[in-house]
């Protein structure tokens, strides 16, 4: 089955809950590109965000952690509200975590 997972990073930040309002309906998920500066060059969402529009919204979230070191982050972002996490292997080093 195809689900369907708009992406925030395409959204306007200064209206987000109104973007994400949008599209809600036609979503099944919300897909959030979490970087760090590091792993990628871009910055975008912390926990905090996340966590300041879960209670606003019935869909699925997924943190998708485009950062270095993704273990120190998977519990704060699970704690905020993720319900899918993604991590990229090649972020955990030659430790295999």
């Amino acid at each position: 089955m195809n689900k369907i997972a708009p992406s925030v990073l395409a959204a306007d930040f200064s209206c987000l809950y109104d973007e994400i309002k949008k599209i809600e309906s036609e979503a099944d998920l919300l897909h959030f590109d979490v970087m760090d500066g590091h792993f990628v060059p871009n910055i975008t969402f912390g926990p905090e965000v996340i966590g300041s529009l879960r209670d606003k919204f019935n869909l699925p979230f997924e943190g998708h952690l485009m950062v270095t070191n993704p273990g120190q982050w998977i519990v704060p972002f699970a704690r905020a509200g993720c319900d899918i996490i993604t991590i990229h292997g090649e972020s955990c080093g030659d430790t295999g975590e």
